[in-house]
């Protein structure tokens, strides 16, 4: 083969082996050209899918405000990540936030790219004619006697005539946010694919009885289309006061029944003497919960997209409902990076069965405005 011919061969091959299959989060500039990368060898309709998930994780799978930000947060969170992984992530998101999108579906968010420099679509889904937003508020009741344990938060973008806006095929980003007293106490957000959106479901055990003043709150929503963002606010909202999140009283600290006074669930001297909260309380109030089977106040303490529902994670087969008891053998120190924690447990577990096994885990925690909360579960 001549030489000219071998140049340009070798040339390609080498480019090609320098694409990258997994995302370099570096700089924003590594990580733009690694998901470029990843995009280019994909089928058309797999880049849509990619994309769409890439949104779904900078919109709701990460904490941060302003575009720089939210991209430098996501390039942290699937740092490493490939395709696949990313795909699995976003599912996981999404189900959390109780988005109607899964990566195996047809392409249903229209035209997205993370980075923002789109072109102008002739036809835009997100172009809702709407002059208005309303907010429609109704109570749930999981049991008559005891009054209502939600409420139903249903944004409706309105007409000049006050009217309900029909529209199908859309992705716009919708904020709900929850104040008393001034404060805030929540943030939720979510997808308006269609005029028919179910609307938002703001359990009352979400909200602590002590930030709320007056047993009663404040909602603000936004929704965001390609032209403008509408806010609406309804004040002075009623709550049942017997359904907010109360303080979990201390469950008796886990025994090995043994005299070693080393109790892994209690605080060193060091670590009493210091207080506040820290990953470590938080591991350790995790697991006496668990063992006490008081699982809601254990899952109130997490914000793990593996743990997509209560119900899952409380199954009493595959959750933390078949669990009886747990003796807990070693929790190491926590290793703190920036807002990240990791911390790993040794301990025993029996299952209702009267089935026993220890097991090795490694938490994973984020602290998110002073709250740590733990986000990520694998067992060695």
């Amino acid at each position: 083969m001549k030489l000219k011919y071998v140049l340009p061969l070798l040339l390609l091959l080498l480019l090609t082996a320098c694409k990258k299959d997994r995302v370099d989060s570096t700089n924003l500039q590594t990580f733009q050209s690694s998901i470029n990368d990843m995009t280019s060898s994909l089928k058309t309709l797999e880049q849509t899918k990619f994309n769409e998930a890439l949104y779904i994780l900078k919109t709701f799978g990460v904490e941060a405000d302003g575009d720089t930000y939210e991209l430098t947060a996501l390039s942290k969170l699937i740092a490493g990540k490939n395709v696949a992984e990313i795909m699995k992530m976003a599912d996981e998101v999404a189900a959390k936030n109780g988005i109607a999108w899964s990566s195996t579906a047809p392409p249903s968010l229209g035209e997205m790219n993370v980075f923002g420099d789109d072109k102008p679509e002739e036809t835009d889904a997100n172009n809702i004619s709407a002059t208005g937003l309303d907010i429609i508020i109704r109570e749930h009741f999981r049991d008559s006697t005891a009054g209502p344990d939600a409420l139903q938060v249903i944004p409706r973008l309105i007409d000049r005539k006050g009217m309900p806006v029909s529209f199908e095929g859309a992705a716009l980003e919708t904020t709900m946010e929850v104040y008393s007293g001034g404060q805030k106490v929540k943030t939720a957000k979510n997808l308006i694919q269609a005029s028919s959106f179910p609307g938002f479901t703001l359990r009352l055990n979400t909200l602590a009885a002590s930030q709320i003043v007056n047993n009663a709150i404040d909602i603000t929503m936004s929704v965001k289309t390609s032209k403008k963002t509408f806010r609406f606010s309804k004040m002075g909202i009623p709550v049942n006061p017997a359904a907010l999140r109360q303080p979990t009283p201390a469950a008796p600290a886990v025994s090995d029944n043994t005299a070693d006074t080393d109790d892994p669930l209690k605080d060193s001297p060091e670590e009493a003497a210091a207080g506040g909260e820290n990953p470590k309380r938080v591991v350790q109030q995790f697991l006496r919960n668990v063992s006490a089977q008081n699982l809601e106040a254990a899952y109130q303490l997490a914000n793990n997209p593996g743990w997509s529902s209560y119900d899952q994670f409380a199954n009493p087969t595959t959750g933390f409902g078949s669990i009886k008891d747990i003796k807990v053998h070693k929790i190491a120190p926590a290793t703190v990076t920036d807002n990240s924690a990791t911390i790993s447990a040794a301990y025993e577990v029996t299952d209702k069965n009267g089935n026993t096994s220890t097991v090795n885990v490694s938490f994973g925690l984020q602290n998110n405005n002073g709250e740590w909360k733990i986000t990520s579960y694998r067992i060695n």
